[in-house]
């Protein structure tokens, strides 16, 4: 495996944790994990990268060994969070962007916020939520309040080694050994023994407000940058895949330069699934 380090920055009043490979020198690639996830998630992925990158990998608020906040996560966050790396990072150059899922959709968003500040963007599986009816508010908001008064927690584990069964039930294409891997960076030990997850367990708490696609499709308009959405062909019939042919081609021509690949037997967890088919597709994209 190649070998990462940490560093840590206050951003915005939250510590956060950013995992770094290669040399400082080289090529900057930021990877955007999703969420229930941690940056050392890609490690698979970048093993497997042919060209030298030094990568860029937080972890988001809320998640791996970032910083909690008491009040509860919201989106728009996580788009200034990333704007304050960048200014860490890529502060004199437009970045090249993969983010997996909400991490995806974080980049897709942020940069038709910030069109100068991404040279080449990569989503994968993030194409945006389900879509939403306003008639669904109420009950949201009523959830919303329900939820704020009830703790919500994360059962502890015995072991590292439940910690990797369970995701390996969560993803059935997952090896033993990578599931060790990831085991030890989703979960630790606590003082008094107990195995548990690396994630604030308030992320639980629904969101009050409802995601609407009519909104981020004119933030994607505003992307300049050559984009490219990785599918996977996983049977799954929920958020945007609920979509209709004519619903999905509506969002992904909000922009302007446009490109598609499909990744075959891989589920959702495609870093996992298929790291080496993925990382070709990547590097074959940031080379045009």
């Amino acid at each position: 495996m190649k070998p990462s380090r940490s560093e840590y920055h206050d951003i915005r009043s939250i510590r956060h944790h950013v995992r770094l490979w290669g040399d400082a020198t080289a090529p900057k690639l930021f990877l955007l994990h999703g969420w229930m996830d941690v940056s050392a998630s890609f490690q698979f992925l970048v093993d497997a990268f042919k060209q030298d990158w030094y990568v860029v990998a937080p972890d988001w608020r809320g998640f791996g060994l970032s910083g909690w906040t008491r009040e509860g996560y919201w989106f728009q966050d996580y788009y200034a969070d990333l704007d304050a790396l960048l200014d860490i990072y890529s502060p004199a150059e437009p970045a090249r962007i993969v983010g997996h899922s909400m991490g995806g959709n974080i980049a897709c968003t942020y940069t038709g916020l910030r069109p100068a500040r991404v040279a080449r963007l990569v989503s994968l599986e993030g194409f945006g939520m389900g879509r939403a009816k306003a008639d669904m508010a109420p009950e949201r908001y009523e959830r919303w309040l329900k939820e704020l008064k009830e703790r919500p927690a994360f059962k502890p584990y015995a072991s590292f080694d439940a910690v990797a069964e369970r995701l390996m039930k969560n993803n059935k294409r997952l090896p033993r050994d990578k599931a060790d891997f990831l085991a030890r960076h989703w979960a630790r030990q606590t003082e008094v023994g107990e195995i548990t997850l690396n994630f604030d367990p308030r992320h639980k708490i629904v969101n009050p407000v409802l995601s609407r696609l009519d909104e981020l499709i004119e933030c994607w308009k505003r992307v300049t940058c050559p984009t490219l959405w990785v599918f996977t062909n996983e049977i799954d019939p929920r958020g945007w895949r609920k979509d209709t042919p004519q619903q999905m081609a509506e969002r992904k021509s909000a922009f302007r330069d446009f490109h598609e690949v499909t990744l075959e037997n891989s589920g959702h967890m495609m870093h996992h699934d298929q790291p080496e088919k993925l990382a070709a597709i990547i590097e074959n994209f940031l080379a045009e």
